[in-house]
């Protein structure tokens, strides 16, 4: 995908989430979501802090202690006190624009949407197909981007390979299934390993039971989820 392609996703993929938001039930709202110590709330409500400037970026790093991961929690916390029917109006007034948080590429908004869109549809039970080749280019990102997901240590010695898309990286027992299940399991969403199969789940589901999820390191901020952060 080229960056143009990248942005039309991202536009797309906030539009229909913020339909999905638009049709949840107060009850819907409190659900835990996939993000350790996240409800749905929190995950739309992270969504719409992705124009957040530099200033206030920096802000709320000082607040954090300088922590990544706190600063993350923190700001969703916070942003998680507006009425839920402001994230699909903030969601759909970011289509069409391009700004980014300080320090990314073009490919984190796309990981971010992709991903935390799962994090609220998965335990909700609600249907929402990712764009394959999209998904496929997020998945790229995830693994080779190190921190924080640090996918290529704790998934390294296996072959992932998708079923529905003609992408595969890393070499060794083969682990196999949709790219989106391989997408969710990359950022450290270790249920995604029921939705897999292959030669290799055994051993890799045998690794991933030492580990902690969400990047392979016990969080350093309340709530286990993580962003895509600077390159």
């Amino acid at each position: 995908m080229d960056r143009d392609d990248v942005w039309r996703t991202v536009d797309d993929e906030r539009s229909s989430l913020a339909d999905l938001l638009d049709d949840l039930s107060p009850e819907e709202w409190e659900t835990p979501s996939l993000c350790a110590g996240w409800r749905v709330r929190e995950v739309a409500a992270h969504l719409t802090l992705a124009h957040m400037g530099a200033l206030p970026a920096t802000l709320a790093m000082l607040r954090a202690r300088g922590s990544f991961h706190r600063m993350v929690h923190d700001t969703a916390v916070r942003q998680a006190r507006l009425p839920v029917e402001q994230y699909a109006v903030q969601l759909r007034g970011m289509v069409g624009s391009r700004r980014k948080a300080p320090g990314v590429t073009h490919l984190e908004p796309l990981l971010d949407i992709l991903v935390h869109g799962q994090d609220i549809a998965v335990p909700l039970h609600r249907s929402r197909p990712l764009p394959l080749a999209a998904a496929a280019t997020a998945a790229t990102r995830a693994w080779t981007m190190g921190w924080p997901f640090h996918a290529r240590r704790r998934l390294g010695g296996f072959e992932l390979a998708a079923v529905d898309h003609a992408w595969s990286i890393g070499r060794g027992p083969r682990v196999q299934g949709p790219i989106a299940a391989l997408l969710l399991l990359l950022t450290g969403r270790h249920g995604a390993l029921a939705g897999l199969s292959g030669p290799g789940l055994a051993e890799l589901e045998a690794r991933l039971s030492r580990q902690p999820a969400s990047g392979g390191r016990r969080p350093s901020a309340p709530g286990g989820c993580r962003a895509a952060p600077p390159d």
